[in-house]
């Protein structure tokens, strides 16, 4: 068997790793997107590329990207998620720091984006505006906490 080239979206990021999906292998999904998504995940891994630079060159590691509508309901997304649209991913970058330091060195950059969240510790959720004006949204959630405005800690 072949091995297929991986496609380049931009200098690190790849539509395979844009769309790469452990719960749509698990569950048989088929989360190939349509032309229009791949062309809103090129303006993602243009953004990616910024975050990348802005965080001195860290490799940036995407946990999950493009969601086709069946995955996003597998995995417990918003009926909303960005995801959908391919105009969002969730990633982490361990070579430049925690993940609250990333957030919040995205938060005090000049990038243009629709929202940042700081998810449960663990991940950074980057999302794009479909079109308009980004809002440039910052958030924070934890465990029973619900969305908190900006890039913060958990509070006890």
């Amino acid at each position: 068997m072949a091995l297929l080239k991986p496609r380049h979206l931009s200098r690190h990021f790849t539509l395979e790793e844009l769309v790469a999906s452990q719960t749509a292998t698990r569950r048989g999904i088929d989360n190939t997107p349509a032309p229009a998504v791949v062309r809103n995940l090129r303006r993602l891994a243009a953004l990616l590329e910024r975050i990348r630079v802005l965080l001195d060159g860290a490799p940036i590691l995407v946990s999950s990207g493009y969601r086709c509508p069946a995955l996003n309901v597998a995995v417990g997304g918003s009926k909303n998620s960005a995801h959908m649209a391919g105009l969002a991913a969730d990633f982490t970058a361990p070579e430049y720091g925690t993940v609250l330091q990333v957030a919040r060195r995205i938060a005090q950059s000049s990038l243009r984006y629709d929202q940042l969240i700081h998810e449960y510790g663990a991940w950074v959720h980057i999302g794009l505006a479909q079109s308009g004006k980004p809002r440039r949204q910052d958030l924070s959630i934890f465990k029973g906490t619900g969305y908190l405005p900006g890039i913060v800690t958990r509070t006890v």
